[in-house]
């Protein structure tokens, strides 16, 4: 069918009516991975894994790391939905294109977002390999899935985003860090820019200046239009590599992607504690 016939609220709800179809019972939180963390989706007992194809509107991955598919299943003894693969803002798609996948588990009922990403490090005093929980972001897109008409059932026109990833969930992300001994967990901020160019030695020294710690292409627009739907939203972003401005190395995705693989068996450690304390936590 052809996406421009269909409007964007038909396009979610036709999406939402097929993944129903699988389970009487939607999971409360979704977990959505990304670049070199697609490993962490094998650690799912799985019940249901819908390919994105098969998917009505949903869009298509073409970044070879992406697996594409939305896996309903347990993760430890909490069940969940993961999304394993996503959509950038590079690949052509706009930012409402990208978060529809969100917006649907939003309509199902999902009611905590985990997004994770790599990144690149900004701030000087972090390391390849560190995991950051990210506090606050930067919109560096030049666009917001929320623009255009608002659909008043799904959130309001301007959302509040005081508190873009709740405190509580961090707090006990940083306790489980504790709980475990999992060493280099930090906190930050992350700024979402373009691509797929990676950063020069000038732009990196801007982006530092503007208050980010790590540097992606991903994650923001998924960000706001959940907290647009009144989810929780909990951030991890696994710093690949830290470059100095002034001393400033090649980047090159093969070595990015070799490090999000390196740290995410910490990062499954991490998230799985965590997930285990989410029912604990009785958010509204």
């Amino acid at each position: 069918m052809n996406r421009d016939n269909v409007s964007y609220v038909e396009q979610v709800s036709q999406a939402a009516s097929y993944i129903k179809r699988f389970t009487h019972e939607i999971p409360n939180t979704v977990l959505q991975l990304g670049t070199g963390l697609g490993n962490l989706a094998d650690r799912i007992e799985a019940e249901h894994v819908i390919p994105y194809e098969d998917i009505p509107f949903f869009p298509q991955s073409t970044v070879a790391s992406h697996q594409g598919k939305l896996i309903i299943g347990h993760l430890g003894s909490h069940r969940l939905i993961a999304l394993s693969g996503r959509f950038h803002f590079y690949e052509g798609y706009s930012t409402r294109e990208i978060t529809l996948p969100v917006r649907v588990l939003q309509v199902l009922g999902v009611k905590t977002l985990i997004i994770t990403n790599a990144a690149g490090g900004l701030n000087p005093l972090f390391q390849p390999g560190t995991i950051m929980v990210i506090r606050d972001h930067l919109n560096f897109l030049g666009e917001n899935p929320l623009r255009g008409p608002n659909v008043d059932e799904w959130g309001p026109r301007f959302p509040d985003l005081s508190e873009p990833y709740k405190p509580k969930l961090i707090k006990t992300v940083l306790n489980c860090a504790d709980a475990c001994n999992i060493e280099k967990v930090v906190t930050g901020t992350y700024v979402c820019i373009p691509g797929p160019s990676l950063e020069t030695p000038a732009e990196t020294r801007w982006l530092r200046e503007s208050g980010a710690d790590a540097v992606g292409m991903s994650s923001v627009p998924e960000v706001i239009v959940a907290l647009h739907g009144s989810m929780q939203v909990l951030g991890l972003s696994v710093v690949a590599n830290v470059n100095d401005p002034d001393n400033f190395q090649p980047i090159l995705l093969e070595d990015i992607i070799a490090e999000a693989a390196k740290a995410s068996s910490r990062l499954e450690k991490l998230i799985t504690e965590f997930i285990q304390r989410i029912e604990e936590l009785q958010l509204p």
